[in-house]
């Protein structure tokens, strides 16, 4: 592995000199060249000034800072930068040592391996790493990589130091207008996507990979073959379609628990609005219900066309049939508020299944 940059760590009185490597590779990303259609060549991209319209050398190639909302662009030398006072030009500077936790996901940015450069750099390395492992703290300190300053988190991982370079608070952008308004979350849908959390389990890593680099590559085979390439399998898309919620977190449970992760994303959830109590609504609930996996699934054909009603799909995670009891809904503040039966629920006797 290549070393990329050469520094130390500032860890209080204690230096520590490492060797700075990629800690991730994205060459095994697809990604493509840009051709001249015509006849397949390559584009070629250069260096042209936008006053004269001549190419540049790389020799004549320099640095320039524009300011904001500035269209003046001010020219920056390699000997300008080298007369700012930068503490961290060479030195990951340790400032305090945090929880992970309090360390925002969205802050991280790029991941290098801490090598020790030299015999006498790998006590103090040790020590160090056994440190963060022993208190399950991560170091926050800054560092200069590249001409710039940037936040950095140390953490020990696999037997080695890794340090992840952080974004600035500044430029972490607001989620304001993001997330909708105050939605309501009925209890029994919030039980069936924790469900449903427990039984996707955890991940086997191994699984991973890339299904679109492997499509890519088959298809750049069938051409220099001169075949032609296969037509996706359509057959089994979804179409759009309005599905009850509740009905799509049961389906995904139970594709879950029986091996076919797959099917579980098959439909599409659009929530109802306007599900008003019908006539074939109130059919459904008074006809007797077909019994299948103890109760839990049986519905009715009328109760389908009608998009089936949440109070059943309750009753089908319980696998018992009651009587019908107001259901609750959670809102975003964690409030729980009774729900008006419907009039066809005040009307009418759910038959025991």
């Amino acid at each position: 592995m290549r070393s990329i940059w050469n520094g130390s760590i500032s860890f209080g009185l204690v230096t520590i000199p490492v060797k700075t490597y990629s800690a991730t590779d994205r060459t095994s990303s697809v990604s493509f060249v840009r051709i001249h259609e015509k006849d397949g060549a390559p584009i070629q991209y250069r260096k042209v000034c936008e006053l004269d319209g001549q190419e540049v050398p790389n020799e004549e190639v320099g640095k320039g800072y524009q300011p904001p909302g500035d269209d003046a662009v001010v020219p920056i030398t390699d000997e300008d930068l080298s007369r700012l006072p930068m503490p961290t030009a060479k030195t990951l500077s340790i400032l305090s040592f945090v929880d992970p936790g309090e360390i925002d996901p969205l802050q991280l940015d790029k991941a290098y391996y801490l090598g020790p450069n030299g015999a006498s750099a790998t006590k103090p390395y040790a020590l160090l790493r056994e440190a963060l492992e022993h208190h399950a703290k991560v170091a926050i300190g800054k560092v200069a990589m590249r001409g710039r300053e940037t936040l950095a988190m140390l953490r020990a991982h696999d037997g080695a130091l890794l340090m992840h370079t952080l974004l600035w608070p500044d430029q972490i952008r607001s989620a304001d207008g993001v997330a909708p308004e105050a939605v309501t979350v009925r209890e029994n849908e919030m039980k069936l996507a924790e469900t449903l959390m427990d039984a996707l389990g955890e991940l086997d890593p191994a699984e991973l990979h890339d299904d679109y680099r492997e499509a890519v590559e088959e298809l750049v085979a069938a051409k220099r073959e001169g075949g032609t390439p296969a037509a996706p399998d359509t057959s089994a898309a979804p179409g759009a379609q309005v599905i009850d919620l509740t009905a799509a977190l049961e389906r995904s449970v139970r594709a879950v628990r029986g091996g076919g992760r797959k099917d579980a994303g098959d439909a599409s959830v659009t929530p109802l609005r306007g599900r008003g109590p019908t006539r074939e609504k109130a059919a459904a609930k008074t006809a007797p219900r077909a019994k299948s996996d103890g109760g839990r699934t049986g519905r009715t054909s009328a109760a389908k066309e009608a998009g089936g009603g949440t109070a059943g799909a309750g009753k089908r995670t319980t696998g018992k049939a009651t009587a019908e009891k107001p259901a609750t809904g959670r809102s975003a503040s964690g409030k729980t508020a009774a729900k008006k039966p419907s009039r066809a629920q005040r009307t009418t006797k759910p038959s025991a299944s």
